[in-house]
Formats: C-alpha cells, sequence, structure tokens
C-alpha cells in the first residue's frame, strides 16, 4: 500500500467464513498534518472520525481499509478533516479501486460491473461520474476543427443521444440527449464554454438528417458539411435489403440472406461465401441492386475532386436507370446531398470514444445523484 509516516498498519483480520480481509490503518500519536483548506503546517489533531473504504480484493476475498480520519484544528480555518492518501474525499473505495472500476468499466456493462465486485451499481456509477466530470473540467478544445457527428439509441431504442466527436483526435468532445437541430446550439455553448471557437469549426462530418443538417447551418455556418461513406452507404444497405424482402416473396432462396449482401465479400465465412455466388450468378434484382452499392464504394477511391464528380455522375445514371425503385429513392438523396458527399475529404469514422462521457450522459438523465 505503500504508507507513507505517520500511516501504519494496526491490525489485520482475516474472517475466512466472511471471506473478508480488514485491515486497520493509524497514525502515530502526536502526528501533526498540513490543513486541508489553507495548507498550513503542524495543525494538531482535535478529533477523529471512523471510516471504511473498499479495498482491491485479496484474490476472491473481499478487502476492507479501516482508519480513524483526524480533524485537525487550524489557528486560521478552524477544524477540517484531512484527506488520507489512499482515497479521495467522500468515497467508499480506495484510488486502487477507483482504478480498477473504470478499467472494467471500458470493457462491460456497469451492471456487470457491479455484480463482478459485488458492489450497487450505484456506487460504481459515483465513481465513474467523479472521473468524468473531472476529466471535462480540463478539456481544451481551443484546437478543434474538424468534427463528427452522430446518434445512437439506448433504453432499446426509445432513447437517443447525440455525439460529437473530434474526427482528428477521435475523441468524444461532447454528448447530450436528443438528436434535434437544439443538440447543435448545446454543443456550441458547450464548445465556448471549453475555450473553442465556433468559427475555427472548419468541416462537421454526420448523417443526412435535416435535424443536423439545420444545426450544423444556423450555429455553424462557416463550415464545410460533409456526409460521410459510413451514413451513405447505410443507406444504400437499407435499399438493397427493401429490394430483396420485395423480390424474396417470389424467390425463395433469398429468404434470410440479408446478411449476405449487407457484408463485404472478404468477411463471409466460407458457407456464406458459397451460398451468396450461388445467388449472385443468378439473374436477380438483388444481385443489381449489390453491384449498384458496391460501385459506389469504389466512389471514395477516386483520387480528386474532378474525378470524384464524374464517377458519381455516372454512378447516378446507373442507379435512376435500374428500375429498381428503392435505388432509385437512394440515389436521388445521393442527388439532394451531393454537395455534402463530394466534400469527403478525411476519414470520417468515429473510433477510439471515451466511452464514459457516453455513460455519464445515459446515467445522469435517468439516475440523479448527489456527487
Amino acid at each position: 500500500m505503500n504508507l507513507e509516516e505517520p500511516w501504519y498498519i494496526k491490525n489485520i483480520d482475516f474472517n475466512v467464513e466472511l471471506k473478508q480481509l480488514d485491515i486497520w490503518i493509524d497514525f502515530q500519536k502526536g502526528s501533526k498534518f498540513l490543513c486541508p483548506k489553507c495548507s498550513a503546517e503542524n495543525c494538531s489533531v482535535y478529533d477523529t472520525v471512523e471510516k471504511v473504504w473498499r479495498h482491491l480484493n485479496f484474490f476472491e476475498y473481499k478487502t476492507y481499509l479501516h482508519c480513524r480520519v483526524p480533524r485537525v484544528k487550524c489557528d486560521d480555518c478552524g477544524i477540517h478533516q484531512i484527506e488520507v492518501p489512499w482515497a479521495r474525499k467522500q468515497s467508499g473505495f480506495t484510488l486502487l479501486m477507483d482504478a480498477i472500476i473504470l478499467t472494467l468499466a471500458q470493457n462491460m456493462p456497469i451492471l456487470k460491473v457491479a455484480k463482478m465486485l459485488d458492489e450497487h451499481d450505484t456506487k460504481i456509477w459515483r465513481v465513474i461520474i467523479y472521473y468524468v466530470k473531472k476529466s471535462r473540467a480540463k478539456e481544451d478544445f481551443s484546437r478543434v476543427s474538424t468534427v463528427g457527428i452522430d446518434e445512437t439509441s439506448f433504453k432499446k431504442g426509445h432513447k437517443y443521444v447525440t455525439i460529437v466527436a473530434d474526427i482528428e483526435k477521435s475523441k468524444v468532445l461532447y454528448v447530450c440527449e436528443g438528436k434535434s437541430s437544439s443538440t447543435l446550439t448545446k454543443f456550441n455553448e458547450d464548445l465556448i464554454n471549453h475555450g473553442g471557437f465556433p468559427t475555427m469549426i472548419r468541416s462537421i462530418s454526420c448523417d443526412m438528417s435535416p435535424s443536423f443538417i439545420n444545426g450544423i447551418k444556423n450555429e455553424f455556418p462557416d463550415s464545410k458539411i460533409i456526409f460521410d461513406k459510413f451514413h451513405v452507404i447505410k443507406m444504400m444497405n437499407e435499399a438493397v435489403d427493401e429490394v430483396r424482402k420485395q423480390e424474396q416473396l417470389t424467390v425463395k432462396e433469398l429468404k434470410n440472406s440479408k446478411y449476405l449482401w449487407l457484408k463485404n465479400e472478404n468477411n463471409l465465412s466460407k458457407e456464406q461465401s458459397e451460398r451468396f455466388l450461388s445467388l449472385k450468378n443468378q439473374n436477380l434484382k438483388t444481385v443489381r441492386a449489390y453491384n449498384i452499392k458496391s460501385s459506389l464504394q469504389e466512389f471514395w477511391n477516386s483520387q480528386n475532386r474532378k474525378e470524384a464528380t464524374q464517377y458519381l455522375k455516372k454512378w447516378y445514371f446507373w442507379a435512376t436507370h435500374s428500375r429498381l425503385t428503392p435505388i432509385t429513392e437512394a440515389a436521388n438523396t445521393v442527388k439532394k446531398h451531393w454537395e455534402g458527399i463530394m466534400n469527403r475529404t478525411f476519414r470520417s469514422k468515429f473510433s477510439g470514444f471515451d466511452i464514459f462521457q457516453i455513460m455519464y450522459l445515459l446515467f445522469i438523465k435517468s439516475h440523479p445523484i448527489s456527487p
């Protein structure tokens, strides 16, 4: 535990029946401490308060630290409780336990973390909320210039959150509930509060949601809107699947083949690949829709704007003359958002999100608690 003077381990009790290890920490008699308010030295102990913290497990046994924490008397500040070096103020966990919680929370749902540690999930959330707030308070957005916006659902799709990320750093900047244009207003305010400048945001990548488009135009009128590849291809995948649904009414072989047309061929298993090739060799509307979608993916390999423009024009003509209504409708959506699609200039896929920021929002809205 790396205790330093005046702290020392006074007693240890190992209870096999309870599967629990208890460690008592104390301070040397006559010790003086710094005032926690003004840092004045040599403050005398006024009295003590018994405290308990959950520590790292000793193998499968829970471990608790016990200590009578001094309250010191300062000539200038009065009587105040000191902070111990192994835990943060008003926490029921040690700092090492906090670290374990944060590590686990990055890889599994909070309820699973709570179950694994045999703690109530509210306690786990308090730890996450504390460090998210602490981290966000230090954020500096003064150099942010390219951002990406996306929404995701939670609570079985009944609620949405909007996520704003710094694309250059692959880092979440802001999260809020909803997916309306007002989310851009809220982000603008948060950007300014963290030292950012709306006029410095050169480009914003998003889906083709009218709400996001209107919000960007209102709050960041000087920014270039980019409709990224992920969302455009997602729209095309939906169109391909709609063609498949219609055609499977007469072509039974297409049933349960949805994901064959959504995945890249290289990502199919051997069994899937064999079935896919069998279907692809048939004269099917779904195959034509798939080929049109696959062709659009090549647009993002264009070397310059002129080449990209020529390619997209040819693709648009092919798609609108396909006699496949879902594909034609998707192509018209591309035409409507032509400039934003042509603006693609950088990798806009979100990655490396700090998941704590997302979890913090989801929890705060439905579980308001005191810090």
